[in-house]
């Protein structure tokens, strides 16, 4: 099943808990909280204002600490993390292990157990200028149906970069197996429409 993940800004919009409970209640599976400026004490607060029901659709980028006191959905490794823990995080049964990547080559090289990666940029970007697509809609999809096929235990694919309610469908017929959205919804006067907007456009 196709799968759409939001990432958090990476400042912090006015009423940003509201809209995240919003955006929880209206079906979001998988919520990522990345703030990569943020100290610890500032993520805890934002988990916090986060009704606990929906703690077990939160990944949060870095502090695997905070990810098993909370109870969250899992731990996305930011790249330096991935460069210098040597083993895979201790996590709770059931959290998951993601991280991102961006070139066919270096998933095709990953040892670690994850649950899924992050493929960016598939699009060109719409929160960062200039951050373009350097990837072949047509290489992708052949490289993720081989990888389909392997009998080997392989983490699912997710679209990252320029997604929106047309980059979306793309994306699933490519073959990936979700999109991750940050500027659709964070550059809408109206995140939780976009939201919806999305969810609808995917059938």
């Amino acid at each position: 099943m196709f799968r759409l993940v939001v990432l958090t800004a990476p400042t912090a919009p006015p009423e940003e808990p509201r809209l995240l409970t919003e955006l929880l209640a209206t079906g979001l599976e998988r919520l990522h909280l990345r703030k990569p400026s943020w100290p610890a004490e500032a993520l805890e607060n934002l988990i916090e204002a986060l009704p606990v029901q929906f703690h077990s659709r939160l990944v949060l980028h870095g502090h695997p600490e905070l990810v098993r006191r909370y109870g969250l959905g899992g731990l996305h490794l930011t790249a330096s993390q991935r460069a210098t823990i040597m083993r895979r995080p201790a996590l709770l049964p059931g959290q998951t292990l993601s991280t991102s990547f961006h070139s066919l080559a270096e998933i095709a090289r990953a040892r670690r157990r994850y649950n899924y990666v992050f493929l960016s940029p598939i699009f060109d970007s719409l929160s960062k200028a200039g951050y373009a697509s350097n990837f072949d809609l047509t290489t992708v999809r052949a490289f993720l149906q081989k990888r389909a096929a392997s009998p080997t235990r392989q983490p699912q694919v997710v679209a990252l970069g320029g997604i929106d309610s047309q980059t979306s469908k793309l994306a699933r017929t490519a073959g990936f197996a979700g999109a991750a959205v940050l500027g659709a919804i964070w550059q809408s006067p109206d995140p939780v429409a976009a939201f919806r907007e999305l969810r609808v456009g995917l059938g």
